[in-house]
Formats: structure tokens, C-alpha cells, sequence
């Protein structure tokens, strides 16, 4: 099977500013109040009512949507969160999922629920996981074919995930450590524009990704895919820089001019700054979205402890908002592609 994502001509951009309305700064965030949204009890009543609705309709989260998970009260303000994470800040941790009372599945199922009202299930793997895991699942960082989400206890460089919308759920903390970091990239990109405007335009480039050993069968293993896009007057935006750097062990791949390198560097360099960033510990029952395009994500180191059952498990989705109306044809949602012929949720219980 040939690669079923669409070719990318190289293009000769002059970058400008983008979406200056969406910048902000670690001293602007650095009070939770700021992003973080409380579930009430009335709230917790409602989810309740919902899950049990749609357990009726099915048993099979993948045919549960919007319309079985009826939420009459929070649905509007998951409406406007949404419209914030795509206009605005871009992130947001909703807290307060009652972890001690509910059962896993209650747990996922009212995540899910939570989930088709800000946008649709996205394909996050080979194994078509639209409920998705970040886990240890017993991958190396040596290994070609780990991705971040499996990787256990290490820390995690700031990076984009594959859709519109990445949803986290934590169903259950580790013994230490594992803070989720969050940067505004909207910020990164306009101070590279004024700073260093050759590198900027380097990134508009495509730039060659490691498919992990996750491409369609036959394909190459690597794609071609810009850092920054502009369209209209909105920034898009994909960075996985071991991805990028990891795209060289293919023969077939271009490779990286000098300049592409120093862009990469000077946003890993910037993105752990400090400046643009933000820390949060999850507890059980928190639910964190960002925006894809406009927030980098990562997480500090973390300790397991197994035999006790305190081991770090968060459940994932990707979504595809109703904000965006338009995007680049190379960040649509592939349902149609090899990621997508087996769509599945992921059962996996890490603590068992």
C-alpha cells in the first residue's frame, strides 16, 4: 500500500505573525484558578445520569456519541471550553471525576462522553485506538518502534500529538513525578518570526517524521510534514523532534539541512526555557485538553511501583473539533487510513 498521506510540495513562505491573540507567557498562567475547571456535585450527578444512559444504548463505547451522552447543564460549558481551547488559551484541566467512587470503565465511559462534546475520536495508532493509553508498556527509548504514550517513567520532550484536540484522563497517579508540562507554541513561533525569521521559514519547510514502524504496508517508513503551516490567518502546527531526528536512520529520507537543525534546537532550547510553560500534577480524576497546534505537551520524570499497584495510567483520546471548519489537508482526521481499518478501544489496565 502506497502512503496514504497527501504529498507536501515545499514551499517558500515569508513568515509573519500568527494569531498574536493566543500568545501567552508562564508569569500570565501561572495561577491554576486561570485553567482549571471544577466539577460540582451537581455536575458529577449529571455525568452519572449520563453514563447510565448510555450504558442502556450500548456496551460498546464505539457506538456511543454525543447524542447518548446527554448533558444538559455541563454540554454548554464544554461548548465555550472548547471554543477556548481553539481561540484562546488552548488548554484547560478539568478536576473533579470522582476516582474513589467509580470504576474504571465508569471512569473511561464518562471521559468518552465528555469527550464526543468537544469533538470526534481520532485514530492514534497502527491498532486504530481511539481510547488510547500513556503507560509503561514495557517499550525501551532505544526501541524504533516506541512511541511517547508507551514509554514508562522517562520524561517526555515538549511535543504536538496527531489531531485537533489531545484529551488526557488520569485514572491513576505513579509513587513521584510525572507532572504534565504544557508551552504556548503560538508564542514560540511569533518570537522565531521576529527573531530569526531564516530559521522560521526553514519549518515551513516539510520535514521527514519516523513512522515508528507504523506505516501503511509497503510504505516507507517515514512522511513529510512541515513544523509550522500557515492557513488563512490560523497556525498549524506539528513538532516531534526525536520523530524528525530519529527520520535519518531511512536512507530513502532527506536529509536535515543544518538550518532545520538549528530551528529544532531553538525550540527545544526555548520550549524548556521556562518562559512559555507551565507545570500541573494530575490527580486521579483529572482530565486535561489542549489545543495541538497552539500547546506543546511533555511530562517531567516519574517512579512506578508496581507491586503496589502505584503505577502512572492515562487514558488518551485525539479529537477533531467543530470550532476548526477548515484545516490543511495534511492534518485532517485519516479516517480513511491504514490507522483507521480496525477502529478499537484500548482495555489495557496497567495497574493489573
Amino acid at each position: 500500500m502506497a502512503d496514504d498521506r497527501p504529498e507536501i510540495a515545499p514551499a517558500q513562505v515569508v513568515p509573519v505573525e500568527l494569531e498574536p491573540q493566543c500568545e501567552w507567557t508562564a508569569e500570565q498562567v501561572s495561577d491554576p484558578a486561570a485553567w482549571t475547571e471544577h466539577l460540582s456535585e451537581a455536575d458529577i450527578l449529571e455525568l452519572g445520569a449520563a453514563v447510565a444512559h448510555a450504558r442502556k444504548v450500548s456496551d460498546d463505547f464505539l457506538q456511543i456519541g454525543k447524542a447518548d451522552f446527554p448533558l444538559p447543564t455541563l454540554g454548554p460549558r464544554l461548548k465555550r471550553i472548547e471554543a477556548e481551547l481553539i481561540n484562546g488559551r488552548g488548554f484547560v484541566l478539568i478536576r473533579g471525576l470522582p476516582r474513589q467512587r467509580w470504576s474504571n470503565d465508569e471512569m473511561c465511559l464518562a471521559y468518552w462522553g465528555i469527550g464526543a462534546h468537544l469533538g470526534r475520536p481520532w485514530p492514534q495508532n497502527a491498532k486504530g485506538h481511539v481510547l488510547g493509553d500513556v503507560t509503561d508498556q514495557g517499550k525501551q527509548p532505544g526501541d524504533p518502534t516506541a512511541r511517547g504514550n508507551e514509554l514508562g517513567q522517562i520524561g517526555l520532550d515538549f511535543h504536538c500529538d496527531g489531531s485537533d484536540l489531545v484529551g488526557l484522563l488520569c485514572l491513576q497517579s505513579g509513587v513521584s513525578g510525572g507532572l504534565s508540562a504544557v508551552c504556548n507554541s503560538v508564542a514560540l513561533h511569533n518570537r522565531l518570526v521576529r527573531e530569526r525569521p531564516d530559521l522560521a521559514a526553514e519549518l515551513y519547510k516539510p520535514q521527514p517524521y519516523d513512522y515508528r514502524g507504523e506505516q501503511p504496508p509497503g510504505g516507507r517508513g517515514w512522511y513529510p510534514m512541515p513544523v509550522f503551516t500557515r492557513h488563512g490567518e490560523r497556525l498549524f502546527m506539528r513538532l516531534i523532534r526525536p520523530y524528525i531526528l530519529a527520520s535519518q536512520r531511512h536512507a530513502d529520507a532527506p536529509r536535515l539541512t543544518a538550518k532545520a537543525e538549528e530551528a529544532l534546537t531553538w525550540m527545544q532550547e526555548m520550549s524548556e526555557s521556562g518562559a512559555y510553560s507551565v507545570l500541573m500534577d494530575f490527580q486521579p480524576g483529572d482530565m486535561q485538553f489542549i489545543n495541538n497546534y497552539h500547546v506543546l505537551h511533555g511530562r517531567t520524570a516519574y517512579v512506578d511501583d508496581r507491586e503496589s499497584g502505584r503505577v502512572r495510567h492515562l487514558k488518551r483520546l485525539w479529537l477533531e473539533t467543530e470550532v476548526l471548519e477548515d484545516r490543511p489537508s495534511f492534518f485532517q482526521n485519516r479516517m480513511g487510513s491504514h490507522w483507521a481499518q480496525k477502529i478499537s478501544i484500548s482495555r489495557l489496565d496497567a495497574a493489573g
